[in-house]
């Protein structure tokens, strides 16, 4: 709570997008209105999605995991065989987050750090099964099950699981910086990011850790995930500009683009990052989570967000004048963007002034876990650089969707921010931050 003694503080970034791989990439992105959606090279007949928001710049190379300590970097390079692209996005962001907040081995005190990591569930590649099936085909090319076991598993990597594991990103983590206090790993979906900062936020509240490194790693872009997302979400097919596809709350919207990619922040408590002269970028003063499903387990979106919102506020002990700007889960899709909407006019509508409403996926798309922390991240350096970026390719106001939407670049991002995401199944966390001390 607010009132305790103790404080939180975020003291280091790091992240993997579409926009680039750290905070000077994003801010150019973000400040300059590039978008980053593209063509998607792996569009076919059975994947007709023509555009994503793709992490190129990331290669899974040691090089793309920051400045390491040599037995570190000997230690994840023999690693990467064993993390498939969620995993080694996630250990990058988190690395480099620690890089930023000057975190070394040796310089922390082990046993009071510890680990918050979110991921979206994890599937195997194809790949990983096509020996194991050539394997069991007979002619002409029918598969026989009865083969699998004793003929296909003996093709597969012994240690292929493990790649594909949503605790993995934390477990790395942990063994290769030699974290030993609270260890935590949380798949809610897009709701990740926020839970994960929320649970590490109250660890290092109720003295259980002073420093919690703290990520979310995410992609929509694997195929079979792909194919879930055709089948049962509103996608921007890829049709025009990639860069105008993503449009939150714009009249005009017309699906959620998909992305990858990986955010971390390092948690300090107050304190403890004063004694070291720690650079600050915020401190989180609140955060809360809530999921609602109907009778017939049908989400209920808009409540999950109204709860989550005002539990949030009451964390925090603020008032709806108090808050700066709202970071937008800002899906894109027609009933998300209403729903959240109409959740935020619920809670803020009897405000001084108009609330500014800001998202960043109308530049990259929904990067799934991993969107909430990257979005944190371009609020905070928001709040840093005092200039709020709009939301990229609102044009058109939609009266359905009552909120005061940024979009010539020209706002303030005020004193502090709410970050929101929700799931498609009722899953929503919010987080509140406030600049510095």
């Amino acid at each position: 709570m607010a009132s305790t003694a103790r404080r939180v503080v975020v003291t280091g970034i790091g992240l993997v997008s579409p926009l680039g791989n750290n905070k000077e990439a994003l801010w150019e992105g973000l400040s300059h209105g590039r978008s980053g959606v593209g063509r998607w090279p792996g569009s076919s007949e059975a994947l007709p999605v023509r555009i994503a928001g793709e992490a190129r710049q990331f290669t899974g190379e040691i090089d793309d995991f920051g400045p390491l300590e040599k037995e570190q970097k000997k230690a994840i390079r023999k690693g990467l065989k064993v993390m498939c692209r969620e995993c080694q996005m996630g250990v990058a962001a988190a690395q480099l987050a620690l890089a930023d907040a000057g975190l070394v081995l040796g310089k922390v005190d082990p046993d009071r750090t510890g680990i918050t990591f979110g991921a979206d569930y994890m599937l195997s590649v194809p790949e990983e099964f096509s020996e194991g099936i050539l394997q069991c085909l007979a002619p002409p090319g029918e598969f026989q099950f009865a083969r699998w076991g004793n003929e296909g598993m003996t093709k597969m990597s012994p240690l292929w699981l493990l790649k594909y594991l949503p605790n993995m990103p934390a477990s790395h983590l942990a063994i290769y910086n030699d974290f030993r206090g609270p260890n935590n790993s949380l798949t809610l979906r897009e709701a990740a990011s926020n839970a994960a900062i929320g649970e590490a936020y109250q660890i290092i509240i109720r003295d259980s850790a002073d420093t919690m490194l703290v990520g979310a790693t995410g992609s929509r872009l694997h195929p079979m995930k792909m194919i879930h997302a055709v089948q049962q979400e509103e996608i921007a097919r890829g049709d025009g500009d990639p860069a105008a596809a993503s449009r939150p709350f714009d009249r005009n919207r017309r699906g959620m683009v998909l992305g990858e990619g990986a955010g971390a922040i390092v948690l300090e408590e107050l304190a403890t990052a004063q004694a070291r002269n720690a650079a600050i970028y915020g401190e989180v003063v609140g955060a809360a989570s809530s999921a609602v499903v109907g009778r017939n387990l049908v989400a209920e979106r808009y409540q999950a967000m109204v709860n989550v919102l005002r539990a949030t506020l009451r964390s925090a002990e603020a008032g709806i004048d108090q808050v700066g700007h709202l970071h937008a889960h800002g899906l894109s899709t027609r009933t998300s963007d209403i729903e959240e909407a109409r959740a935020i006019h619920e809670v803020f509508g009897g405000r001084s002034s108009p609330l500014p409403v800001t998202a960043a996926k109308s530049y990259f798309g929904n990067l799934g876990a991993g969107s909430g922390i990257v979005e944190l991240i371009a609020s905070l350096l928001a709040l840093e650089h005092g200039w709020l970026f709009p939301t990229l390719n609102y044009t058109t106001p939609d009266r359905e969707c009552p909120v005061t939407v940024v979009k010539n670049g020209d706002g303030r991002p005020g004193a502090s921010f709410i970050n929101l995401n929700v799931t498609p199944q009722g899953q929503a966390a919010a987080v509140m931050v406030r600049q510095g001390p």
